[in-house]
């Protein structure tokens, strides 16, 4: 483990899957050291992973394949900002595409459950504008969405 603070992620068996199609799906992202049994325990055998290193866009996370107690929540995402319009829809159909599920206002979860916000930058821009009205016809406009359109937000911030 090569960083400090690592953010370790839960799953039920399916951290190599999930860490090889963020590696894929993400920019400076990868599948590093995995950690198999080296003997049967009781729910699992010799061989199985118990745990993944990966990197999501720089971030060190450590997959454990815990089992099926606990389950990922909106409390915990990740939050992906993006520069254009292409690379919003990149990454929201690879995630969604993938057999995730779109949910409000950017959010959408991966087929593991881990939520995602894919965030386009001017859209945080026109929110925090100074104008409080065009801030506000920029999030009344995002509120309607579920992947964000920027064309129409521009077209909302500026009136």
């Amino acid at each position: 483990m090569g960083s400090k603070n690592t953010i370790c992620l839960w799953y039920d068996g399916t951290a190599l899957d999930a860490a090889t199609f963020y590696a894929k799906t993400f920019p400076d992202s990868a599948v590093g050291t995995i950690l198999r049994a080296p003997g049967d325990y009781p729910s699992g055998k010799q061989g199985d992973v118990l745990t993944v290193e990966f990197t999501v866009m720089g971030i060190p996370c450590l997959g454990l394949n815990g089992g099926p107690a606990f389950k990922h929540s909106e409390a915990f995402s990740f939050q992906v900002a993006t520069d254009d319009q292409a690379e919003t829809d990149r990454l929201w159909n690879a995630i969604v595409g993938n057999g995730g599920q779109e949910s409000e206002c950017g959010w959408c979860k991966d087929k593991w459950g881990l939520s995602w916000q894919i965030t386009p930058r001017i859209l945080v821009t026109a929110i925090n504008d100074l104008d409080q009205a065009a801030a506000k016809r920029a999030f009344d406009a995002m509120m309607d969405m579920k992947k964000i359109d920027i064309a129409v937000i521009e077209a909302a911030w500026r009136g």
